[in-house]
């Protein structure tokens, strides 16, 4: 009797995804526990595996959106078949080579020669220039020319995957329900990337990971919180959520779309723990591997643009968040330092907030505490 393969439940409000790889073929032998095909949903994607061994049968293709519970497949136990070599083909007997014709005896054509011209003794220079530009003309007025292709051949189409229309519709929601505006500032990085090199050889020796910016900005950001609380709250309705942990989401950018998983209590963790985890968020990210859990109910956001070169941006909150910090390329840029002008590496901030809950002030004193944190990183490290 043939197993089907179902599309499993992959996560609350989830009711349909697109299957993005099949890893095995339409009548090819599969074993137990194998990864048969990769779904994508609007949040995360997952593999599905062979619940049996035997030959699969495939019922739908790859990029058809299919919905949760759907049979995508048949296994028939016992039936499977050796696996099919990809490029392999059936063996088709060659030809008995047959002996090459003998070469034709050479012959001889006698072309009679026409009559010359008699030589002119009027030859014009400009005439003869005339009349070669005049068959030049006419080879270039008969050539053929190919058609000019259409504007359907000179375009592609293919559907957008549920990640990327969830990303669309998540932010055109944020443009849509919340008050958005975004405050600027600029953070001096010369104290953190010496603190950095400084210690990243013994860290790494210690920890297994190396020691990175966004960990400090993440304490930064923390407690920036914590010194502006409306910036760690939420609208719900009528009612004001004041959120008293510190859930802080990275954004990551990958190959189906940008992704926030959520650093948990970031608060308790070392700069290590922090490192440790966000490493282990891109080895899944990378992978596809991101479950639906590492989603959810992050407090604040955190994207860093500038590992791709944005010198400045204005990045729109994750819904129902009321903030996230937009870090920038680190610039080297002139700045005055007690008078004088100096070469430092410059970081540009960006806030964007909710000014249904956050004041101009409000949001203005919390950058300036991260610039703070980042300038003085030993305030961080002493928990201040």
């Amino acid at each position: 009797m043939s197993v089907e393969v179902k599309i499993p439940t992959v996560g609350e409000s989830i009711t349909s995804g697109v299957i993005s790889v099949w890893h095995k073929a339409d009548g090819e032998a599969v074993n137990k526990g194998e990864i048969l095909l990769t779904l994508d949903t609007d949040k995360v994607s997952t593999d599905l595996t062979a619940e049996e061994s035997g030959t699969i049968h495939l019922l739908a293709q790859v990029g058809e959106e299919v919905s949760i519970g759907q049979v995508v497949a048949t296994i028939e136990p016992g039936a499977s078949q050796a696996p099919v070599t990809p490029g392999a083909e059936k063996a088709v007997p060659a030809k008995k080579a047959q002996p090459a014709p003998a070469p034709a005896p050479a012959t001889t054509t006698s072309v009679e020669a026409a009559p010359a011209a008699p030589p002119s003794t009027t030859t014009s220079p400009l005439r003869a220039a005339v009349e070669s530009a005049n068959m030049a003309l006419g080879v270039l007025q008969h050539t053929p020319t190919a058609p000019s292709p259409s504007y359907e051949e000179r375009i592609s189409r293919k559907k957008l995957t549920p990640l990327r229309r969830k990303i669309a519709a998540q932010l055109v929601m944020a443009q849509h329900q919340a008050a958005i505006l975004t405050t600027f500032n600029e953070c001096d990085m010369s104290a953190v990337m010496k603190l950095r090199a400084e210690m990243q050889e013994a860290f790494t020796a210690e920890h297994g990971v190396k020691l990175g910016f966004m960990s400090f900005f993440i304490k930064a950001a923390v407690s920036a919180l914590r010194a502006v609380p409306s910036v760690n709250a939420k609208l719900d309705g009528d009612e004001l959520v004041s959120n008293h942990f510190f859930d802080i989401g990275v954004a990551v950018g990958t190959d189906r779309g940008l992704m926030v998983p959520v650093v948990r209590d970031a608060d308790q963790l070392s700069f290590a723990g922090l490192e440790k985890a966000m490493a282990a968020y891109a080895v899944k990210a990378r992978e596809g591997k991101v479950e639906f859990q590492d989603l959810q109910g992050g407090v604040f956001t955190i994207s860093n643009g500038g590992i791709y070169g944005s010198l400045l941006s204005t990045p729109i909150l994750n819904p129902p968040q009321s903030g996230i910090l937009g870090m920038h390329k680190i610039q080297e840029r002139p700045v005055a330092v007690k008078g004088q002008v100096v070469i430092r590496p410059m970081m540009y901030l960006a806030l964007s907030y909710d000014h249904r809950i956050v004041d101009g002030k409000e949001a203005v004193t919390f950058l300036v505490r991260v610039k703070d944190c980042i300038e003085n990183p030993t305030r961080l490290m002493l928990g201040l």
